[in-house]
Formats: structure tokens, C-alpha cells, sequence
């Protein structure tokens, strides 16, 4: 068991999603940067969709009371692990993202500030966080307040049950490399996109999109010149997923994120590949972001690359584990 001893706001247990209800008006939910989750759980050795913690705003002080095997990926959290040792001395430890560590029973993790601000960071506990699956996932849909740790962000007080194989047998001295964004969402266009004009095509392509404050897990809202139909459109509402760029009525994007709604009537330009959606957990405000445009071949291949990696980092770990 975990106990939550301060949190900052939203953050939440997540795995991969919630899938294939998107008729019935649930959204996907889930890890914004689904390759640090699946990062975390490959090198524990856990499901790839085992659940995790999704930390994005610190500090967040976390006292284990029993021992685990734990690692942190994602931005670096300046996190560090108070234990003390057999002979009552007090041990601080720096904890790195990418390598995993051992807590023993009655250890506080402190993860205090992301390197980047507004960035993430998962922490994955050898075989997951048993919270119940809920329509098929334990992901927290923060929106319809179910799954998850009682349908919401964490809050202090809380207390989070870990899998009673939270000691993996994991080597110590194996670790993988955190991504960190390139700042360029490579994109399709979109549905509706030869409703706007050839202008606020070149705008969309070509112009640098600031990250508005008002970002979160529904959506990344863009600050930028605004984009213009070629004339009145009176569209009707149609299904829209993760990575759909649509424009309101004030011309700004926004790119749909994890909880964003099933529906929407706002016309969509673009689509962003689902290779690079990871990034959009780690674009902080008032940071630049690019659309860059690419065929669907390319969005294929690149999501085959994806998938090439992880089941290559799989492969290492395992020989890793084998080999000690």
C-alpha cells in the first residue's frame, strides 16, 4: 500500500486506455505518454498495461508501506527516496528517470518539480496498481469520475493498493532512456480541411504554434494566427479521436488529447500520427510546437518503428534478466 502524504492536482492512475466504447460517449483515457508507461512496465517486467501513477504536477510525497521495486520515467522529477537504514540512519537517494530502484517498507518518494514545466512523469511499481478495471481498464476517466482510484485525481489521505508482486525480480543496474519532444507533430490533414483557405493552410503548416496555458488532458490549445474557412460552413457533429486537430470559431487549434470528448461539430484541419502524440504530455506553455505534414505511409511506418522498439527493449531486458 501506498499512502498519499501531499499530491499536486490531476495527478492520477492511468494504463493504456479504454478502447472501443467510443459510441457510447466514453473516451480513451489513459497515459499521455504511453511509451514512458510502456518504459516503466517493460523494465519491471510487468504487462505492458499494467496501471501507473501519472504525475504532472509536484510536489508529491508518497510513503510506502511495504517494499517494492519501482522505476520512474518520463521528465525528471528532481525525485528522491528518504529510507532509513538497519541501524536507524537516515538516507536520502536521488532517483533517476530510466532506472529503477528498490524502496523498502516505510520510504517516502518525493517527486518535487518536472524539469520541463507541465511535463510528465510515470511511476510503474513491480506487477501494477491494483485498482479495479472498470469497463476494461484501470485508467482514471477523470471527466466521467470512474476508474481508476475512486473516479479522480489523487488527493492526500489517499491510500493506493500495489499488486502483491511489487518485488519483481528485476536487475537494478538496467535502465532505459526517457524521449524528450522534438516539438514537431507530424500530422495528416484532416476531414475538413479543404474547407479552409490556402492561406490558413500555409499558416497551419508553416507558422509556430505557442502552447496555451489552458492546455490539459482534454486538449492542447495553440496560440497563433488565426485560421480562416473559405466561407461559412454548417458542419454536423462527427466522431473525433485523440490527435484530431479541430479549430473553433476563434481560429486557434486544439489538438484533442486522451479525455477529449467522442464528438464534435468544430472543423478538423489535421490529424496528428499516433507515433507522436506521446509528445503532447511533455509540451509545456509558452513552448513552440510545429506541424510538419506526412503521408499516411509515413504515419504507418513510423508507427511500425514504434512498435519495433518496444519489442526490441523487451528482448534486451529479458536477456538482462536471464543474464543475472
Amino acid at each position: 500500500m501506498i499512502e498519499v502524504l501531499r499530491t499536486g492536482v490531476m495527478n492520477s492512475v492511468q494504463d493504456l486506455g479504454r478502447f472501443g466504447l467510443r459510441h457510447l460517449g466514453i473516451g480513451q483515457s489513459g497515459a499521455l505518454d504511453p511509451v514512458a508507461m510502456r518504459q516503466g512496465n517493460l523494465i519491471l517486467g510487468n504487462a505492458e498495461n499494467d496501471a501507473v501513477l501519472e504525475v504532472g504536477v509536484g510536489p508529491i510525497h508518497l510513503l510506502f508501506h511495504a517494499p517494492c521495486n519501482a522505476v520512474l520515467t518520463g521528465v525528471d522529477f528532481a525525485a528522491t527516496l528518504r529510507s532509513e537504514s538497519n541501524s536507524n540512519a537516515e538516507t536520502l537517494q536521488q532517483v533517476l528517470p530510466g532506472y529503477p530502484v528498490h524502496i523498502a517498507a516505510g520510504s517516502t518518494l518525493s517527486l518535487l518539480r518536472p524539469a520541463r514545466a507541465g511535463a510528465k512523469a510515470y511511476l510503474a511499481i513491480a506487477g501494477g496498481i491494483d485498482v479495479p478495471i472498470v469497463l476494461g481498464s484501470r485508467s482514471t476517466d477523470l471527466n466521467n469520475h470512474f476508474g481508476g482510484l475512486l473516479g479522480r485525481a489523487l488527493q492526500t489521505g489517499d491510500y493506493i493498493p500495489i499488486s502483491k508482486n511489487a518485488l519483481s525480480n528485476i536487475t537494478l543496474n538496467a535502465s532505459v532512456r526517457s524521449l524528450a519532444p522534438s516539438h514537431v507533430l507530424r500530422a495528416l490533414p484532416g476531414p475538413d480541411y479543404d474547407l479552409f483557405s490556402t492561406e490558413s493552410h500555409s499558416q497551419f503548416w508553416m507558422q509556430p504554434w505557442r502552447i496555451s496555458h489552458q492546455s490539459n488532458r482534454m486538449g492542447m490549445r495553440l496560440k497563433g494566427k488565426q485560421l480562416q474557412l473559405r466561407e461559412a460552413a454548417n458542419l454536423l457533429s462527427a466522431g473525433v479521436l485523440p490527435g484530431d486537430v479541430q479549430v473553433p470559431a476563434d481560429g486557434l487549434p486544439i489538438v484533442l488529447a486522451n479525455d477529449a470528448q467522442t464528438i464534435g461539430g468544430y472543423p478538423r484541419i489535421a490529424s496528428v500520427i499516433q507515433a507522436d502524440l506521446w509528445q503532447l504530455a511533455h509540451l509545456s506553455p509558452n513552448t513552440s510546437v510545429y506541424f510538419q505534414p506526412v503521408s499516411h505511409t509515413i504515419a504507418v511506418q513510423a508507427k511500425a518503428r514504434q512498435t519495433h522498439y518496444f519489442e526490441r527493449l523487451a528482448d534486451l531486458l529479458q536477456q538482462d534478466r536471464r543474464s543475472h
